[in-house]
């Protein structure tokens, strides 16, 4: 059963060593990150299960290392050869800032989701996650890269309105419209976190949770989100 459920992005420049002084702009994004975490670690859970788009669908046993050294700054976390993908490597980055001197003592694991995943696929896979089990999730997912000119993926005309779209769904926990978001569509539109999204709505279906949009914002013309459902 899921019980709890924050969403955050995964730039390498939310870690302050690559990003220097040079990025003020993601001081709101890192508390939000940081605020979203504490709430679902909050919730009392068996099992918190980070989820963040990878090249294929994998489950990483035990306390699996990552690093940003491809991004320019080797920052590490975890012990041993670096495997994680970017997600996730943020997302445990984040993660470890978090759980020092909170009351709970749930394991933690790390699922990647291949980001050509079929959305029946991901519903499945989310489905799959919290049978059994009081399980929270982090997902990591950003937005369209494609809300500027200077975007990653250049402007398109109909990235800003799915991107509210997704901002909309997260604050109204609407699992059915992540559900619905079309690969190709996503992929189009260069929507990073897609795939992880829908794994967040197979695992909510048929749950009530509340929900709260910490940030929608998009400071290098790519939607970044921060949501809560508890």
């Amino acid at each position: 059963m899921l019980v709890a459920a924050a969403v955050c992005p995964h730039p390498p420049l939310i870690v302050p060593e690559l990003a220097g002084a040079a990025a003020p702009e993601l001081d709101g994004l890192r508390a939000a990150c940081a605020a979203a975490i504490r709430a679902v670690l909050a919730v009392d859970h068996d099992l918190l299960v980070v989820v963040g788009g990878d090249e294929r669908t994998t489950a990483y046993g035990g306390q699996p290392a990552g690093t940003l050294a491809p991004w320019g700054v080797d920052v590490r976390v975890g012990e041993g050869e670096p495997v994680l993908p970017l997600s996730l490597t943020i997302g445990r980055w984040l993660l470890d800032a978090q759980r020092t001197g909170v009351g709970t003592t749930g394991e933690v694991a790390f699922q990647g989701v291949a980001s050509g995943a079929s959305a029946e696929e991901c519903l499945a896979l989310g489905a799959a996650l919290v049978d059994g089990r009081r399980i929270a999730l982090l997902v990591m997912g950003d937005g369209s890269a494609c809300l500027t000119e200077k975007s990653p993926g250049f402007l398109h005309p109909a990235a800003g309105p799915y991107n509210d779209e997704i901002a909309r769904a997260l604050a109204e926990a609407d699992a059915g419209a992540l559900a619905a978001m079309d690969p190709e569509r996503a992929a189009e539109l260069w929507v990073g976190g897609r795939a992880a999204l829908q794994v967040l709505a197979g695992a909510a279906d048929g749950v009530e949770l509340r929900p709260e949009l910490l940030e929608d914002s998009a400071p290098y013309g790519v939607g970044y989100f921060v949501a809560t459902w508890t």
